[in-house]
């Protein structure tokens, strides 16, 4: 077996959610639902922001927070919550991200090979 590739099994970065405390996923649960548009995202890095639609400024989003199928690209809808960041909980991070309109453009699934 030493001969045998298996990297193409495992998705690049491995894709974790992440694990939060019971008080933030209770202010998670509190907070309303936004929508914005993908400014950025780079799968390699694991990481993006959302323009909010509501001016409020760019959003942080981390790739274990992206609930669906597809690698968002700049440009697609979508919808989110945010949750607080430790430790001062004085910034927000965008988490439940939702592509609801995709870009009329070919999207790439977690699981496709770059």
């Amino acid at each position: 077996m030493s001969g045998d590739n298996l990297s193409h099994l495992i998705p690049s970065p491995l894709i974790t959610k992440r694990t939060r405390t019971a008080s933030t996923c209770e202010k998670i649960e509190k907070s309303k639902i936004l929508y914005g548009t993908i400014k950025s995202f780079c799968r390699e890095k694991g990481h993006g922001f959302i323009t909010a639609e509501d001016g409020s400024g760019d959003i942080f989003a981390h790739i274990s927070d992206i609930e669906d199928e597809y690698v968002p690209l700049p440009g697609d809808r979508v919808k989110y919550q945010l949750c607080p960041i430790p430790p001062k909980f004085e910034k927000y991070q965008a988490v439940h991200v939702h592509i609801v309109n995709l870009k009329p453009e070919i999207h790439k699934k977690w699981e496709q090979v770059q």
